[in-house]
């Protein structure tokens, strides 16, 4: 509707203006660059003030208000580029806290899992040392039994010995048990010594 009533003005005031140009020099014909029209010069300015009057009152109040809404969004998402700016700084920011916490705990875990396996091996050496020392104290142990029983046997056999050449010297076979006790005393009395 504001187009259609703006180019009707202006078409009226063209036609305006053609005829008192028209009427103005009639057939005259062409008139020079430099002659001055003061009935074209009129009806111009009153077309422009005319087609200025319409735009200010149909054109430029929505020109205007559209031109201040874009202004609006622009500012809003000027200001939501900023807010997702500073929220992606903070995002970062903390990222890389979090990155650097996470870096920390890493390190911890390795040394604590350096220090429990160092702690595992010292007691898997204690451990070891403990099984070695019991192994040496059972040996030991069977050593000084099978020496014993070693020590027992040569008794047994010294005193069979014994007994024997004694009975050789005797011509006569000692084997009661009290000579064999005699016997067993003597020789506990010279391995004491």
């Amino acid at each position: 509707m504001i187009t259609h009533t703006t180019a009707a003005v202006v078409l009226a005031l063209q036609d305006a203006a053609h005829e008192a140009q028209d009427a103005g020099h009639g057939t005259e014909g062409f008139s020079s660059p430099f002659e001055v029209n003061f009935g074209l010069f009129f009806w111009t300015w009153v077309v422009f003030i005319l087609l200025f009057l319409v735009l200010k009152r149909f054109a430029w109040p929505p020109i205007v208000r559209a031109t201040e809404e874009r202004e609006r969004k622009i500012a809003r998402d000027l200001a939501e580029a900023e807010r997702m700016s500073t929220e992606a700084k903070q995002a970062f920011e903390e990222h890389r806290k979090l990155l650097a916490l996470a870096k920390e705990e890493a390190q911890a875990l390795v040394g604590d899992a350096k220090a429990l396996a160092q702690q595992e091996r010292e007691h898997m050496l204690a451990k070891a040392r403990e099984e070695q020392e019991q192994m040496l104290e059972r040996a030991r142990r069977e050593i000084s039994a099978e020496q014993e029983r070693a020590v027992a046997q040569l008794r047994r056999e010294a005193v069979e010995l014994s007994l024997a050449a004694a009975g050789r010297l005797i011509e006569r076979r000692l084997d009661s048990e009290a000579d064999r006790k005699i016997v067993e005393d003597y020789l506990g009395s010279v391995g004491s010594r």
